[in-house]
């Protein structure tokens, strides 16, 4: 399948290691040029280095903190003169830690929202203008099954996430005429080192194995397993694609049939 993603310039956030990695590898094998950004250099230009080796795209690492808004315009600005405009924009970041009410504080929300709903924002008012113009673009911001069906633990999650959909809808509709088409799609349980520490602040903050609690989160998943990241990113890249034509707007878990309800 031609998904016509051959040229296109593609901006990953977060994408040193994890889901961001993956679904930049993904787009890279499908022909994309593809910029990734993320805090830690290092890690970043490894993830570079083994993207190009593995596909032979052309990868561009930009050190970057995206709840900086000089990181994200001059990291947009770098992109256009090495790679030319962005076409895609995947949004995603890293979540906030593991807490509950009672141990919250102000300022774990405010990092919260400055992480997972502003940083997501700032980006796609980066992007979105030139997209409009030149009318095409893919906007995909990953936010989490906690966006839809809370989950216990994960108070700065649930609050933030939930925000940024909102967000994407609306954006859906304000650029749909201009055939910029903007989809939010949200993870459930993989097998990425965010789930191993998040299990490890809760395990710390109940007095439970971390094993056991890994073991417990499969349990609730009907098909039996968490996710490989590669199966996330298949969903990103087809999102990304032209055979998405049709599809704005839509809010999609990727989560092993795990969230309950039916919209």
């Amino acid at each position: 399948m031609d998904f016509g993603l051959v040229g296109k310039v593609v901006l990953v956030t977060g994408a040193s290691s994890g889901l961001g990695f993956a679904i930049a590898s993904e787009l890279a094998a499908e022909g994309a040029a593809v910029a990734i950004v993320a805090r830690r250099k290092p890690e970043l230009e490894r993830a570079a280095s083994s993207i190009m080796n593995a596909t032979r795209a052309r990868v561009l690492p930009l050190p970057g903190d995206v709840t900086n808004a000089d990181d994200v315009s001059s990291c947009v600005a770098r992109i256009a003169e090495s790679l030319g405009p962005v076409d895609i924009l995947v949004a995603n970041a890293g979540g906030p830690p593991s807490t509950t009410f009672a141990t919250t504080t102000e300022d774990q929300y405010r990092a919260a929202i400055e992480l997972n709903l502003l940083s997501s924002i700032r980006l796609a008012h980066a992007c979105v203008p030139g997209m409009r113009e030149r009318h095409w673009g893919r906007v995909i911001f990953v936010t989490s099954m906690a966006a839809k069906q809370p989950v216990p633990g994960l108070l700065l999650s649930n609050t933030a996430r939930a925000g940024l959909l909102g967000f994407a809808k609306t954006l859906a509709t304000e650029c749909a005429p201009d055939n910029v088409l903007v989809n939010s799609v949200m993870p459930g349980h993989f097998n990425t080192q965010r789930a191993i520490d998040l299990a490890k602040m809760r395990a710390e903050r109940e007095g439970q194995p971390v094993d056991a609690l890994l073991a417990a989160r499969v349990k609730g998943i009907p098909l039996g397993r968490a996710g490989e990241a590669a199966e996330f990113a298949a969903v990103v890249t087809f999102l990304s694609s032209e055979r998405a034509s049709f599809m704005t707007g839509a809010a999609i878990q990727v989560d092993g049939g795990q969230v309950l309800g039916i919209v």
